[in-house]
């Protein structure tokens, strides 16, 4: 892989300032000087910025079923979702794959296949499994702890949507959302959620084998749409430092006081609120309470909210960008990246910052130029093969 001399960006730098000037790139790495080979992108005008880490995204789940019912192979979705990832600067992307006792799209049998197919070959982009337990699924535990100790697995956050299934799958409009999902009809559905529900007492013990093969593999853990307190310290209790979507604001105060990571969504971020009615991810970044910005469920967000928060005036670019950068990086303990600095791994992202809609030009992933617009292809000079 050739070298790479990004002249005259903007370049954000590993101590937060900002300064005009070149960044080199040789094997895969930030390199403190320009090899006299180097192919040249000229950035004269765009922002040079560490790539985008993504701790949470589920939009992939829209490659595997864009319709309910109809599905597509996990290796196709793959090879869409990652080109998606890279046109939105994201070089390094958690999917955050459900394993629930649903059948389906989040079933056994698609996690089996999806995990099959990321590990099967080599990506550019460096895409990574956020295990999103379902606390229910407990006949599914043993392949969770299983994956898990075979390194497949690089995040685990808990889920448990099973009470809030067995409350609306009551309702024929409600119920007829999960029963889509799962391919089947509402009335068998309806009797296979009501026998899950029937084993809660089973749930805890579960959870505490779960965290247990977690603590041993050594992964970040992440509890999902915490509704109370309590139920965030229980969850602290178990090893699971980063504390996703919370509900509630003082949850989420709770949670930063204490030290954990709070991620919320960048979707919310460029709405304006949560479309929910949960707490304001903007509000919650500039109180210094959300440290961490996922894409959530829509890829583009992610690049586009730090520039949100610039413009709001509480955050400068590089305290915002941490948000989706550094910051993403010190939660899930990568230590080789989020930051352009000597050494890191060399992940980037060339932005236009010209509108009011920041527009990516480049990404690189690794060192390699992984994707470019017709701009992008404009600046470059020389091969990087």
């Amino acid at each position: 892989m050739r070298p790479l001399r990004i002249v005259g960006g903007d370049v954000l730098g590993s101590d937060g300032g900002v300064t005009t000037g070149d960044l080199c790139i040789a094997d895969g790495c930030i390199a403190d000087a320009g090899a006299a080979n180097a192919a040249v992108f000229d950035a004269r005008g765009l922002k040079v910025l560490p790539g985008i880490i993504d701790l949470h995204g589920d939009a992939f789940e829209r490659q595997l079923q864009p319709r309910p019912g109809v599905a597509f192979a996990p290796a196709l979705a793959l090879d869409e979702t990652e080109r998606q990832l890279l046109a939105n600067g994201i070089t390094t992307a958690f999917h955050g794959v459900t394993l629930s006792w649903e059948p389906g799209l989040r079933g056994i049998g698609a996690w089996r296949a999806l995990v099959d197919a990321l590990h099967a070959r080599a990506w550019v982009c460096d895409m990574r499994i956020h295990l999103r337990w379902e606390a229910y699924n407990l006949d599914a535990l043993d392949t969770a702890l299983a994956d898990i100790a075979a390194g497949r697995v690089h995040l685990l956050g808990f889920n448990d949507h099973t009470p809030a299934i067995l409350r609306q799958v009551r309702d024929p409009v409600a119920g007829a959302r999960f029963s889509n999902r799962s391919g089947m009809k509402l009335e068998e559905f309806r009797v296979l959620a009501e026998g899950v529900g029937a084993r809660a007492d089973e749930v805890p013990a579960a959870l505490e084998r779960i965290a247990a093969g977690a603590r041993a593999a050594g992964l970040p853990m992440a509890s999902h749409d915490d509704g109370s307190i309590a139920t965030r310290e229980a969850f602290r209790g178990r090893g699971a430092r980063i504390c996703e979507f919370p509900v509630q604001v003082a949850v989420a105060e709770a949670a930063a006081a204490a030290g954990d990571c709070v991620v919320m969504g960048s979707p919310n971020v460029l709405r304006g609120g949560s479309h929910l009615g949960w707490p304001s991810a903007a509000e919650m970044a500039e109180a210094g309470v959300c440290r961490v910005l996922a894409s959530d469920y829509f890829y583009p967000c992610l690049l586009q909210a730090p520039f949100v928060l610039a413009r709001r005036g509480a955050f400068d670019l590089a305290s915002a960008w941490a948000l989706v950068s550094a910051n993403a990086a010190d939660a899930a303990g990568l230590a080789d990246r989020g930051r352009l600095q000597p050494g890191q791994r060399a992940d980037v992202v060339l932005v236009a910052d010209a509108s009011d809609r920041p527009e990516p030009v480049a990404t690189i992933a690794a060192g390699r130029l992984a994707w470019m617009s017709a701009d992008g292809a404009t600046r470059l000079h020389g091969t990087v093969a």
